[in-house]
């Protein structure tokens, strides 16, 4: 499989998380839920690492590797605090799309950081997904 049908796969398993999370938030406090979640991802992702990569590997982390992949980590972690806050007040049909936001702030941190060309299609498609999360967080 190339990339894409494993960003698929992504957003599949994305959309499944937001119902579930939604159902799982309801009546719990939103970092406690974020803590049992975190808990469970954590020890679903050591497994299949020991499963499917040589434990070595993790001594061929850099230093330059270590930074990024921590701070990804608190990133990913303020997202999830933040992400379960919103489910447990709003409508996740509501709050989901405004979450995919982030794909607009990742065009544009790709842009920005890394010097990614920018292109045309990801300007329109940028544009189209803001328009897409206003329109669906207006309630009829």
């Amino acid at each position: 499989m190339n990339w894409f049908w494993w960003a698929l796969l992504s957003a599949f398993f994305a959309g499944i998380t937001a119902i579930l999370a939604k159902m799982g938030v309801t009546g719990v406090d939103s970092n406690l839920a974020t803590a049992v979640r975190t808990t469970v991802i954590l020890v679903f992702a050591w497994t299949v690492f020991f499963a499917m990569a040589p434990v070595r590997s993790v001594f061929q982390l850099t230093e330059r590797n270590w930074v990024f992949l921590v701070l990804s980590g608190i990133a990913t972690g303020l997202s999830w605090i933040c992400y379960f806050r919103a489910l447990q007040l709003g409508e996740a049909s509501r709050v989901a799309p405004v979450d995919k936001l982030s794909v607009v702030f990742a065009i544009a941190f790709a842009g920005m950081i890394l010097r990614e060309h920018i292109g045309w299609q990801q300007w329109v498609g940028g544009a189209l997904i803001v328009c897409g999360a206003v329109v669906l967080t207006f309630k009829g």
